[in-house]
C-alpha cells in the first residue's frame, strides 16, 4: 500500500477543506491550534494502471500550513512533517511520498537526524520526494508545449530558476543530455552552486533573474517567489513557455498577458479516473485524472513493487533515473499535463 504526504496551501483554504472533509472541529480555529493538530488519515484510494493492476493507498494530512514557516513555527513545522511520517510508517504504507513544502522541510532542516518518534524507529526507505518523477514530467511538458507553441528547441533559449535545486538541476541535467536546447540560463540565490552546476553541465550562462527573462522563449520556474519580485509579463518574449513548477501553483493568476502561456508545471494526468477525493479540494480542473507528479510517482513504485527512497537527498537525480521512473510511468498510463 502507498501512502501521500499533504497539506492544504494556507489557513483559510484548510478550514474550508475540514469543514467540507466533515472534520468541525478543526473548521473554526486558528494558526495555534492548527500547530498542535495531529496528522490524520483522510482518504483511501484506489488506482488502476493501465496494465489492469490495482493498488490501494491513503493520503496523511500533515496538518502543515505555510503560515508556519512565514511567523517563524518552524518546531511546528519540523514537527508535522516527522509525526505525518511516523503516523503513515504506523498504518504499514510501503512507500509514501511527502508533497508540496514537506519534502523541502525534511532536507532544509536535516530531519534525517530524528530518527526515532515515540515509539516508532523511522525507515527512511518508506519514504520519497517524488521530485525524480516531477522532473521528469516537467522535462517532457518542455518538449511536448514547446510543440504546441511552435518553439523549436534547437532555437531556444530556456531559462531554469531555481537551477540548483533538487528539480532545477535535474531539469538541467535532462535538457542537456536529452535534448538539443540551444541555449540554458541558469538562475538561483547560491551563486557558488550554480558555477558548480555550470561546470558540470560544461555549459549554462549564469545569469540574474530580470536580466534573463526577457531572453528566454521557455521558463522552468522550480523556485519559490521571493517576496517583493514581481514578473512584468510584457518584457517576456512572445510567445513564451513558462511552466509553474512551485506549490501552491499561482503564475497563472500573476501573469496574464497575449502571448505568455502559463502552464502547471508537474502535473499528470492518469488514463482511467482514480478513487479519492483529495485533488478536489486542491482545484484540479479534473480531479478524477489529475495529480502532482510526486504522488504520482509513489504509486508507481507501489504498482512496481520498488519500495525504496527512489528520490532522495539533494541534487541526486540521474538522467538514468528519470528514464526508470519515466519509463514506469508511461507503463502505467501516466502522461504530462499540457497547454
Amino acid at each position: 500500500m502507498f501512502g501521500l504526504i499533504g497539506h492544504l496551501t494556507s489557513l483559510e483554504h484548510a478550514q474550508s477543506v475540514a469543514r467540507e472533509l466533515g472534520y468541525p472541529e478543526y473548521a473554526d480555529q486558528g494558526l495555534d491550534f492548527w500547530c498542535s493538530a495531529p496528522p490524520q488519515i483522510v482518504d483511501t484510494i484506489t488506482v488502476t494502471s493501465l496494465t489492469g493492476q490495482k493498488i490501494e493507498g491513503k493520503y496523511v494530512e500533515s496538518c502543515f500550513l505555510p503560515e508556519m514557516l512565514a511567523t517563524r513555527r518552524i518546531k511546528a513545522a519540523t514537527r508535522k512533517v516527522i509525526n505525518a511520517m511516523a503516523h503513515a510508517q504506523k498504518h504499514g504504507l510501503n512507500i509514501t511520498a511527502l508533497g508540496g513544502f514537506s519534502s523541502i522541510i525534511f532536507e532544509n532542516f536535516n530531519l534525517n537526524q530524528i530518527q526515532q518518534v515515540r515509539n516508532i524507529k523511522l525507515e527512511f526507505e518508506r519514504f520519497t520526494t517524488g521530485n525524480t518523477h516531477t522532473a521528469y514530467i516537467i522535462c517532457r511538458q518542455v518538449e511536448q508545449a514547446a510543440k504546441q507553441l511552435g518553439i523549436e528547441l534547437s532555437k531556444a533559449t530556456v531559462a531554469v530558476c531555481g537551477a540548483t535545486g533538487d528539480i532545477g538541476s535535474a531539469v538541467c541535467r535532462w535538457l542537456d543530455a536529452r535534448t538539443d536546447v540551444a541555449e540554458l540560463l541558469l538562475i538561483a540565490r547560491n551563486q557558488e552552486r550554480l558555477f558548480d552546476l555550470q561546470a558540470e553541465l560544461g555549459r549554462g550562462k549564469v545569469m540574474e533573474l530580470d536580466e534573463a527573462l526577457p531572453l528566454a522563449d521557455i521558463v522552468v520556474w522550480v523556485a519559490s517567489m521571493p517576496k517583493g519580485v514581481e514578473i512584468d509579463p510584457s518584457t517576456l518574449k512572445q510567445p513564451c513557455l513558462l511552466i509553474d513548477g512551485g506549490y501552491p501553483k499561482n503564475l497563472g493568476t500573476k501573469i496574464q498577458h497575449p502571448g505568455v502561456h502559463v502552464l502547471n508545471g508537474g502535473i499528470v494526468e492518469h488514463s482511467l479516473d482514480i478513487d479519492w477525493r483529495i485533488m478536489q479540494i486542491v482545484s484540479m480542473d479534473a480531479p478524477a485524472r489529475q495529480l502532482f507528479a510526486c504522488f504520482a510517482e509513489s504509486m508507481l513504485l507501489e504498482f512496481e513493487k520498488w519500495h525504496t527512497n527512489f528520490s532522495w537527498g539533494r541534487n541526486q537525480i540521474t538522467v538514468d533515473k528519470m528514464d526508470q521512473i519515466g519509463n514506469a510511468s508511461m507503463k502505467h498510463g501516466f502522461r504530462p499535463l499540457l497547454l
